[in-house]
Protein backbone atom coordinates (compact mmCIF):
# COMPACT_ATOMS: atom_id res chain seq x y z
CA UNK A 1 0.00 0.00 0.00
CA UNK A 2 1.61 3.17 -1.03
CA UNK A 3 1.35 6.32 0.84
CA UNK A 4 -0.97 8.01 -0.71
CA UNK A 5 -3.78 4.97 -0.29
CA UNK A 6 -5.92 5.91 2.65
CA UNK A 7 -5.74 3.42 5.41
CA UNK A 8 -8.94 4.30 6.94
CA UNK A 9 -11.49 6.73 6.46
CA UNK A 10 -13.93 8.18 8.81
CA UNK A 11 -17.09 9.27 6.78
CA UNK A 12 -19.43 11.68 9.34
CA UNK A 13 -18.73 9.96 12.41
CA UNK A 14 -21.18 11.49 15.26
CA UNK A 15 -21.27 10.25 18.65
CA UNK A 16 -24.50 11.22 21.08
CA UNK A 17 -24.80 10.29 24.86
CA UNK A 18 -27.71 10.37 26.78
CA UNK A 19 -27.06 11.67 30.49
CA UNK A 20 -30.28 12.28 31.24
CA UNK A 21 -29.70 15.07 28.55
CA UNK A 22 -29.02 14.51 24.56
CA UNK A 23 -25.55 15.81 24.17
CA UNK A 24 -23.67 15.29 21.06
CA UNK A 25 -19.86 15.09 21.07
CA UNK A 26 -19.05 14.53 17.82
CA UNK A 27 -21.20 15.79 15.00
CA UNK A 28 -19.57 14.68 11.85
CA UNK A 29 -16.24 14.11 11.24
CA UNK A 30 -14.57 13.32 8.43
CA UNK A 31 -11.18 11.94 8.53
CA UNK A 32 -8.37 9.95 5.75
CA UNK A 33 -5.66 8.14 7.59
CA UNK A 34 -2.83 7.24 5.12
CA UNK A 35 -0.07 5.13 5.59
CA UNK A 36 2.94 6.64 7.71
CA UNK A 37 1.92 9.76 8.69
CA UNK A 38 1.95 11.50 11.45
CA UNK A 39 -1.08 14.01 12.51
CA UNK A 40 -2.11 15.89 16.16
CA UNK A 41 -5.21 16.27 17.06
CA UNK A 42 -5.62 19.41 19.06
CA UNK A 43 -8.36 21.18 21.10
CA UNK A 44 -9.66 22.51 24.69
CA UNK A 45 -10.39 19.67 27.40
CA UNK A 46 -14.25 18.65 27.26
CA UNK A 47 -14.20 18.67 22.90
CA UNK A 48 -14.32 15.06 22.61
CA UNK A 49 -10.80 14.35 21.59
CA UNK A 50 -10.37 10.89 23.41
CA UNK A 51 -14.22 10.27 22.35
CA UNK A 52 -13.01 10.35 18.98
CA UNK A 53 -9.86 8.52 19.46
CA UNK A 54 -11.71 5.60 20.99
CA UNK A 55 -14.38 5.33 17.90
CA UNK A 56 -10.59 5.69 15.89
CA UNK A 57 -9.81 2.81 17.58
CA UNK A 58 -12.98 0.60 17.67
CA UNK A 59 -13.09 0.31 21.65
CA UNK A 60 -16.47 2.81 21.54
CA UNK A 61 -18.72 2.31 18.27
CA UNK A 62 -20.62 5.44 16.60
CA UNK A 63 -23.73 7.02 16.96
CA UNK A 64 -23.52 7.38 12.94
CA UNK A 65 -21.30 7.70 9.76
CA UNK A 66 -18.88 5.31 9.05
CA UNK A 67 -14.79 4.38 9.36
CA UNK A 68 -13.63 1.99 6.76
CA UNK A 69 -10.28 -0.11 6.61
CA UNK A 70 -9.27 -0.71 2.95
CA UNK A 71 -13.07 -0.04 1.92
CA UNK A 72 -14.29 -2.14 4.20
CA UNK A 73 -17.12 -0.57 7.19
CA UNK A 74 -15.41 -2.22 10.18
CA UNK A 75 -18.02 -0.82 12.49
CA UNK A 76 -20.33 -3.90 10.63
CA UNK A 77 -18.33 -6.39 12.57
CA UNK A 78 -19.76 -8.42 15.62
CA UNK A 79 -17.89 -7.38 18.78
CA UNK A 80 -15.78 -10.15 18.75
CA UNK A 81 -14.73 -10.19 15.15
CA UNK A 82 -14.11 -6.06 16.14
CA UNK A 83 -12.32 -6.82 18.98
CA UNK A 84 -10.22 -9.56 16.92
CA UNK A 85 -9.77 -6.66 14.26
CA UNK A 86 -8.17 -3.89 17.26
CA UNK A 87 -5.71 -6.70 18.08
CA UNK A 88 -4.70 -7.32 15.20
CA UNK A 89 -4.53 -3.70 13.58
CA UNK A 90 -4.53 -1.19 16.53
CA UNK A 91 -2.34 0.16 18.99
CA UNK A 92 -2.85 2.24 21.48
CA UNK A 93 -0.31 4.46 24.05
CA UNK A 94 -2.26 6.53 27.00
CA UNK A 95 -1.16 9.29 28.92
CA UNK A 96 -1.36 6.82 31.90
CA UNK A 97 0.56 3.83 30.51
CA UNK A 98 -1.88 0.93 32.08
CA UNK A 99 0.85 -1.65 32.57
CA UNK A 100 0.21 -4.33 35.08
CA UNK A 101 2.52 -3.69 37.91
CA UNK A 102 2.91 -7.57 38.90
CA UNK A 103 4.53 -8.30 35.56
CA UNK A 104 7.86 -7.83 34.41
CA UNK A 105 8.88 -5.09 31.44
CA UNK A 106 8.58 -8.17 28.96
CA UNK A 107 5.49 -9.73 30.36
CA UNK A 108 3.79 -6.32 29.37
CA UNK A 109 5.09 -6.34 26.41
CA UNK A 110 3.67 -9.66 25.34
CA UNK A 111 0.29 -9.25 26.39
CA UNK A 112 -1.41 -8.41 23.52
CA UNK A 113 -0.27 -11.52 21.10
CA UNK A 114 -0.66 -14.15 24.60
CA UNK A 115 -4.32 -13.06 24.21
CA UNK A 116 -4.42 -13.60 20.46
CA UNK A 117 -2.36 -16.64 20.91
CA UNK A 118 0.47 -16.38 19.36
CA UNK A 119 3.30 -18.64 19.93
CA UNK A 120 5.43 -17.93 23.24
CA UNK A 121 9.31 -18.43 21.17
CA UNK A 122 8.01 -15.51 18.73
CA UNK A 123 6.48 -13.48 20.94
CA UNK A 124 9.89 -13.14 23.19
CA UNK A 125 11.82 -12.53 20.48
CA UNK A 126 9.58 -9.55 19.49
CA UNK A 127 9.33 -8.29 22.83
CA UNK A 128 13.14 -8.35 23.22
CA UNK A 129 13.41 -6.75 19.47
CA UNK A 130 11.06 -4.07 20.67
CA UNK A 131 12.31 -3.11 24.21
CA UNK A 132 16.11 -3.21 22.28
CA UNK A 133 14.28 -0.76 20.10
CA UNK A 134 13.14 1.58 22.42
CA UNK A 135 16.08 1.68 24.82
CA UNK A 136 15.05 -0.89 27.11
CA UNK A 137 17.15 -4.54 26.27
CA UNK A 138 18.49 -3.99 29.96
CA UNK A 139 15.43 -3.54 32.05
CA UNK A 140 13.25 -6.34 30.40
CA UNK A 141 12.88 -8.42 33.23
CA UNK A 142 12.51 -5.04 35.68
CA UNK A 143 8.54 -4.95 37.14
CA UNK A 144 7.08 -1.75 36.19
CA UNK A 145 7.63 -0.41 39.91
CA UNK A 146 11.46 -0.58 38.57
CA UNK A 147 11.10 1.97 36.14
CA UNK A 148 10.71 5.40 35.78
CA UNK A 149 7.89 7.18 34.55
CA UNK A 150 9.72 7.49 31.10
CA UNK A 151 10.95 4.32 31.07
CA UNK A 152 7.10 2.75 31.59
CA UNK A 153 6.16 4.91 28.77
CA UNK A 154 8.63 3.52 26.43
CA UNK A 155 7.04 -0.16 27.71
CA UNK A 156 3.73 1.10 26.78
CA UNK A 157 5.09 2.07 22.94
CA UNK A 158 6.77 -1.30 22.74
CA UNK A 159 3.63 -3.55 23.83
CA UNK A 160 1.49 -1.29 21.61
CA UNK A 161 3.67 -2.32 18.81
CA UNK A 162 4.03 -5.99 19.55
CA UNK A 163 1.35 -7.07 16.77
CA UNK A 164 2.86 -4.96 14.25
CA UNK A 165 -0.39 -2.40 13.68
CA UNK A 166 -1.41 -0.68 10.85
CA UNK A 167 -2.14 2.24 13.11
CA UNK A 168 -1.26 3.73 16.47
CA UNK A 169 -3.49 6.13 18.97
CA UNK A 170 -1.75 8.08 21.33
CA UNK A 171 -3.61 9.88 23.73
CA UNK A 172 -1.69 12.50 25.46
CA UNK A 173 1.00 10.06 25.69
CA UNK A 174 3.79 12.90 26.72
CA UNK A 175 1.52 14.55 29.24
CA UNK A 176 2.14 12.94 32.28
CA UNK A 177 5.85 13.40 31.91
CA UNK A 178 8.52 15.83 32.86
CA UNK A 179 9.79 17.95 29.34
CA UNK A 180 12.97 16.37 28.86
CA UNK A 181 11.10 12.91 28.59
CA UNK A 182 8.10 14.11 27.04
CA UNK A 183 10.45 15.16 24.60
CA UNK A 184 12.49 12.14 24.45
CA UNK A 185 9.08 9.92 23.57
CA UNK A 186 7.85 12.04 21.16
CA UNK A 187 11.39 11.60 19.44
CA UNK A 188 10.73 7.60 19.88
CA UNK A 189 7.37 7.92 18.47
CA UNK A 190 8.73 9.42 15.16
CA UNK A 191 11.54 7.65 14.74
CA UNK A 192 9.16 4.09 15.17
CA UNK A 193 6.46 5.90 12.86
CA UNK A 194 9.32 6.62 10.13
CA UNK A 195 11.09 2.79 10.54
CA UNK A 196 7.96 1.07 10.52
CA UNK A 197 6.00 2.93 8.45
CA UNK A 198 2.92 3.55 10.77
CA UNK A 199 -0.13 5.83 10.92
CA UNK A 200 -0.28 7.60 13.94
CA UNK A 201 -2.45 9.56 15.51
CA UNK A 202 -1.52 11.97 18.61
CA UNK A 203 -4.04 13.61 20.73
CA UNK A 204 -2.06 16.64 22.95
CA UNK A 205 -2.41 19.89 24.40
CA UNK A 206 1.27 20.31 23.39
CA UNK A 207 1.05 22.83 20.50
CA UNK A 208 5.00 22.57 19.86
CA UNK A 209 5.12 18.92 19.48
CA UNK A 210 1.91 18.75 17.28
CA UNK A 211 3.22 21.46 14.92
CA UNK A 212 6.04 19.33 14.12
CA UNK A 213 3.89 16.53 13.12
CA UNK A 214 2.76 15.88 9.25
CA UNK A 215 -0.15 17.33 9.99
CA UNK A 216 -2.66 18.86 12.75
CA UNK A 217 -5.72 19.42 12.61
CA UNK A 218 -8.36 21.02 15.87
CA UNK A 219 -11.55 19.67 17.09
CA UNK A 220 -13.84 22.28 17.93
CA UNK A 221 -17.87 22.10 18.34
CA UNK A 222 -17.95 18.22 17.18
CA UNK A 223 -16.05 19.05 14.20
CA UNK A 224 -12.48 18.77 12.77
CA UNK A 225 -10.59 21.38 11.14
CA UNK A 226 -7.22 21.79 9.66
CA UNK A 227 -4.58 23.67 11.26
CA UNK A 228 -4.28 24.91 14.75
CA UNK A 229 -6.44 27.93 15.94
Amino acid sequence: MSNDTPLFVAQGLAKEFLSPLRISVLRGIDLTIRKGEMLAIVGTSGTGKTTLLHILGTLDRPTGGTLLHQGADIFSLDDQRLSAFRNRSIGFVFQFHHLLPEFTAMENVMLPGLIAGTPTAELTANALELLGRVGLADRTLHKVGELSGGEQQRVAIARALIRKPALLLADEPTGNLDPKTGETVFALLQELNQDMGLATIMVTHNHHLARRMDRCMTLADGLLHEGID
